[in-house]
């Protein structure tokens, strides 16, 4: 199966300008392009990938700073493009900008990549047009590379190959039991047998020094060196909370899909739980500031990343994931089926009004979701009145 495997690299000052030459002139082939589909859209027609690859052809003859990118970066970042307006829409689809925007772009073609170890520490790689480059061996490859994206993150560089490993999915897991995951705010990842995952992703020194860097950068004036100084410090005190958060949802993921051949899970959909609270100047929203600190709190855990790795490791365990909608899990008793907001006292502590059933408000509701994940799995299915694995009625 496809897997990706990721490396640091270290670009000579030649290879690091002409890279980040590449990466403009894709930002810009970006930027043009959706212009150009919405202006199309204003005026009732579409213009589809074919018609605007044959147009970047034309344009290389016009412009020669065209000319000095790989073609098939372009190309690519035409069908990024593709993708992104029909996925979300055109005018959803945000421009790229030079300042907040990272830099990335893709080598489709795998058989023009080649890969060699170098030593204990180090590797090399053959790029189009870049020439030999030296990235950090951090584990092996593992298979035949399909492709090669390279990113930058923070002030490293990246590069990530697309490798075919040659791994199929089991068949059956080598485990038989099954687990509900709630994911929550004051617990990252709960499980329906009292199993709590959990991590801090920022110290406390590094939430002080974020904080006195964004009053520093209030006081310092716009496109000075000391700003680019305070906006570098910010983002790798940021950088190293992503890395942490990542870490943690891939260790969770991995400990929970080799355990558990069923994990069931609530279907959330986390953009929108997100979404601001301010509302528009005709009908502003109500309790913004408080909105505003739960979405915080939501995007800290990485709710969608855990989701996303659990999927990914999935692939080699053979674990199935079903999702259940999400309604009325966190008040319903997980003992006697009772329903009530009530019955949440607190964040932590569920106890039943009807029966008095106590427990942690976060292992009670993924025990609901495990009691709605199995049922469907013996069922089918959710959306069809009947399953067509269910025993037919009789009539």
């Amino acid at each position: 199966m496809l897997t990706g495997r990721r490396y640091r690299v270290e670009f000579t000052p030649e290879q690091a300008e002409f890279t980040e030459l590449i990466a403009d002139t894709c930002r810009a082939v970006w930027n043009t392009a959706l212009e150009q589909r919405r202006e199309y859209r204003r005026r009732g027609c579409w213009i589809n990938y074919n018609e605007q690859a044959r147009q970047l052809a034309d344009a290389k003859n016009e412009h020669e700073w065209l000319k000095q990118a790989p073609g098939h970066c372009l190309q690519q970042t035409l069908m990024d493009l593709e993708k992104a307006c029909k996925t979300h829409g055109t005018f959803r689809v945000r421009w790229r900008s030079g300042r907040r925007w990272c830099p990335s772009f893709r080598f489709p073609e795998g058989g023009k990549i080649a890969v060699e170890r170098l030593g204990r520490k180090w590797g090399r790689c053959k790029l189009p047009k870049l020439g030999w480059v030296r990235f950090r061996w951090s584990r092996a490859l593992g298979g035949a590379v399909r492709s090669a994206t390279v990113s930058r993150d923070g002030r490293y560089w990246y590069v990530s190959f697309l490798v075919d490993d040659g791994v199929k999915t089991p068949a059956q897991h080598r485990s038989t039991s099954a687990v509900g995951v709630d994911r929550g705010v004051a617990v990252a990842v709960a499980c329906s047998d009292g199993a709590m995952f959990d991590r801090q992703f920022t110290t406390p020194g590094e939430a002080e020094r974020y904080r006195r860097s964004q009053q520093r950068l209030a006081r310092q004036k716009k496109g000075s060196a000391n700003r680019r100084k305070t906006i570098a410090i910010m983002r790798e005190i940021r950088k190293r909370e992503r890395d942490r958060r990542a870490d943690f949802n891939n260790q969770t993921a991995h400990e929970l899909a080799s355990r558990y051949r069923l994990v069931a899970l609530e279907d959330l959909r986390t953009r929108n739980m997100t979404a601001s609270a301010k509302g528009t100047v005709a009908e502003p929203g109500t309790n913004v500031r408080q909105k505003a600190g739960l979405n915080k709190a939501i995007l800290a855990k990485g709710w969608h990343q855990f989701e996303v790795a659990l999927q990914n490791i999935a692939r080699y365990t053979g674990t199935e994931i079903v999702k259940i909608p999400a309604a009325f899990t966190s008040q319903t008793c997980s003992r006697c089926l009772h329903v009530d907001s009530g019955s949440r006292e607190s964040q932590a502590r569920f106890q039943c009004t009807m029966c008095g059933y106590s427990d942690n408000a976060d292992v009670n509701a993924a025990k609901n979701i495990l009691a709605a994940g199995r049922a469907v799995t013996a069922c089918g299915d959710l959306g069809a009145s009947r399953s067509a694995k269910q025993e037919p009625t009789a009539a």
